[in-house]
């Protein structure tokens, strides 16, 4: 059972790196294990969602006002604006169950009840995940100070960045909102325009994440009989309190710097982090 000084410093990471581009759930595992936490646990895993669930309401509270004037002043704005954002979190689906399916059936395919949360706790593919992503970081930010070539999102825009979205799911490490926004810039769209989208995917994904994790805990509680859940459920909206805090300062810190053309710095950083995880894997952990 975990002391709620560790939940105090996970839900601190994941509060920090989830709303910053450098993969909280790469920080959140490494953490994990350097308590000696099981990562891949369906406990630690529905823990996790939680966090996340903290730093959505951050989100909302943090976009509230733009998302207000951008796409819930009219009628015509706000029918637009969910359509982009059901088709790239369709595509984000078809994607993410694909590769799912993909991982469990082949790659993991002769494993005992083979599931891809059982990557979670892989630190090589977790930093191989974040160099990725680092690299098309420092890509996109090589554009910034490009000016830029379309005033809002279109059609195409949402289908790839719900693509690329659907790629981070089942690979720990590789940023969603790294992976989107990067998306976005390459697109040639607007810094501002794309956050808001980009976190306007993440609100819209996170509650289907922490149902599908929900129900995975209670399956394996069903199979191991570990004696009651609340205590679990309470430390997760404890941990998601402090997730929450912690969110709103990250996402000012964001703002500050994709608006300030230094994208490509939290590029470098994955860059950095994802060496210190292979030291931490092959010489401590």
């Amino acid at each position: 059972m975990l002391s709620y000084f560790q939940i105090l410093i996970l839900a601190i990471i994941q509060g920090a790196c989830e709303l910053l581009p450098v993969s909280s759930s790469a920080h959140v595992i490494v953490a994990e294990k350097l308590m000696g936490l099981n990562p891949s646990a369906p406990a630690m895993t529905l823990l996790l969602v939680m966090l996340h669930t903290g730093t959505m309401f951050a989100v909302i509270v943090y976009f509230w006002k733009s998302w207000k004037s951008d796409y819930f002043s009219s009628c015509e704005k706000t029918w637009s604006f969910t359509k982009q954002v059901l088709l790239a979190t369709a595509c984000t689906g078809v994607v993410g169950l694909g590769l799912k399916i993909l991982i469990e059936k082949i790659v993991l395919r002769g494993t005992p009840h083979a599931e891809v949360e059982s990557l979670f706790s892989n630190l090589p593919l977790i930093a191989t995940a974040l160099a990725a992503v680092g690299f098309f970081m420092i890509v996109a930010g090589s554009r910034e100070d490009h000016v830029p070539t379309h005033s809002s999102l279109t059609t195409k825009h949402s289908f790839w960045i719900g693509l690329v979205q659907g790629l981070c799911l089942p690979f720990r490490g590789f940023s969603r909102s790294g992976a989107t926004i990067s998306t976005g810039l390459l697109f040639g769209l607007p810094k501002k325009k794309v956050e808001e989208f980009s976190f306007a995917l993440a609100v819209v994904l996170t509650p289907v994440v922490l149902a599908k994790e929900t129900h995975r805990l209670l399956h394996a509680h069903i199979l191991t009989n570990d004696g009651p859940l609340h205590h679990l459920f309470f430390q997760g909206l404890v941990g998601m309190v402090f997730s929450f805090f912690a969110g709103l300062l990250a996402l000012r810190w964001l703002s500050r710097w994709l608006e300030g053309g230094r994208w490509k710095f939290f590029g470098i950083y994955c860059l950095v982090a994802a060496t210190l995880i292979f030291l931490l894997n092959y010489f401590y952990l």
